[in-house]
């Protein structure tokens, strides 16, 4: 198996892997903890929008798809903190818009195109070094981000009212967060494709949830489950060939499966 590790391509594959994967693994688990998990898929869905754009416009996908992300992410986060709808909502409408404006310039541009593909699908394997240095300094900075205030992110989360009154600016921790998540999720983008990013921010820390463990158990759990799922799909996808960014969401979604089962069969014993 160590053969793989040989070719350029796999090595530049597994890097910006590793490197999305902790990104979001850690982003994901305050979006959990906010119930913002469809916030991720929303951006995504936009993020299609920006890459409809710059086909349409002739430029270059990815940074249309930034532009409309991060724009999108500050509008929800100040209509959010300026009226009454919920942010469920606010994400629903955003998904919504997403794809129909998506739909729309897709149709104008002639329809499918195999580009296009690559960007809903995922093309990691395909990466050049550029972009796999663009993963890396990406992923580094948000983690750092995070890590540095991980402890505020995680009082925001559960009770951002009363993180407010204890004197944290919410609203522009907030517009960071949101940001950050934006920013790693049009990155994800080349491991995953659009369809299928929010699965990475999201299962490693639903299944790492599950097991009911304190919040630093639960974030290390995460990035362990968000690595094994990126690494052993790359590879398995190599092996099979078929697409890698399938291949990683099913890894991800056996290790929850059995996650829950192993945590069912524990309680059946319990109470035995």
């Amino acid at each position: 198996m160590l053969e793989i590790l040989a070719y350029a391509f796999m090595q530049k594959a597994l890097i910006a892997g590793i490197a999305i994967g902790t990104a979001c693994s850690m982003l994901g688990l305050f979006l959990v903890l906010k119930r913002y998990s469809l916030f991720g898929d929303a951006i995504s869905h936009v993020a299609l929008s920006g890459v409809a754009i710059g086909i349409f416009l002739n430029i270059y996908p990815l940074w249309t798809a930034l532009i409309t992300s991060v724009a999108a992410s500050v509008g929800i986060t100040r209509l959010r903190q300026s009226t009454r709808i919920q942010g469920d909502a606010l994400i629903a409408m955003l998904l919504i818009f997403g794809v129909a404006f998506a739909v729309l310039l897709i149709s104008a541009s002639g329809g499918f195109r195999v580009d296009l593909f690559s960007y809903l699908f995922g093309s990691i394997t395909l990466i050049s070094s550029e972009d796999m240095l663009t993963a890396v300094v990406v992923s580094l900075a948000i983690v750092t981000v995070v890590i540095i205030l991980k402890d505020k992110f995680f009082y925001m989360a559960l009770d951002e009212r009363q993180a407010k009154i204890s004197g944290l600016n919410t609203t522009l921790l907030n517009y960071i967060f949101m940001i950050m998540t934006s920013i790693i999720v049009i990155v994800a983008m080349r491991l995953v494709g659009i369809l299928l990013v929010s699965s990475l921010i999201v299962l490693p820390n639903i299944a790492a949830m599950i097991l009911g463990k304190g919040f630093r158990a639960t974030m290390f759990i995460s990035l362990c489950i968000s690595l094994t799922s990126v690494v052993v799909g790359i590879i398995t996808s190599y092996y099979l060939n078929v697409a890698t960014s399938g291949m990683i969401v099913i890894i991800c979604i056996g290790i929850m499966a059995s996650i829950m089962i192993s945590k069912h069969l524990k309680i059946i014993e319990v109470s035995k």
